[in-house]
């Protein structure tokens, strides 16, 4: 299971203690938001995109969408999702738990403007029902992304 790798990936660290697991279901942001009782545009969720032929993940608030103008002017190519069955074979998570953290190797994660506005925010951790929170400056370090982006609007 994911949330095991990602468990062991933050073992390494001495965090493994600050993931947490719910009862119920954290699988979208309003579930989330729901589990962790905070503000849904904390939650920092991860999208799969296909780019160049390899998988990227962009982290980005919870009330953030992808602007497809943007996108483009970052990527040089419109912005295509995984399908469900691509996520868990390219980025080693399945949708519900993606997480820039313990990750397939070769995947690039980027980060999103929109989270820069909060001191803490909630990634999943591999499971549909997990969440850490992290400072931005630990979401860096610990996500091993290339580069803050700006692709999203609406936040």
């Amino acid at each position: 299971m994911a949330i095991e790798k990602v468990k062991a990936y933050f073992r390494e660290y001495g965090m493994e203690e600050r993931i947490q697991e719910f009862d119920e279901s954290s699988a979208t942001v309003e579930l989330a938001a729901k589990a962790l009782h905070c503000e849904p545009q904390r939650i920092a969720k991860t999208l799969s995109f296909m780019l160049e032929n390899e998988a990227v993940l962009i982290v980005a608030a919870g009330d953030a969408k992808i602007d497809n103008p943007k996108y483009k002017a970052k990527f040089g190519t419109k912005a295509k999702m995984l399908s469900m069955d691509e996520v868990e074979t390219l980025v080693g998570h399945a949708v519900g738990g993606v997480c820039p953290f313990a990750v397939n190797e070769g995947v690039k994660v980027y980060l999103d403007v929109s989270l820069k506005r909060f001191d803490t925010v909630f990634p999943a951790c591999g499971s549909s029902n997990s969440a850490i929170e992290l400072t931005i400056p630990e979401l860096e370090e610990y996500s091993g992304y290339v580069e803050w982006v700006d692709v999203c609007k609406g936040y």
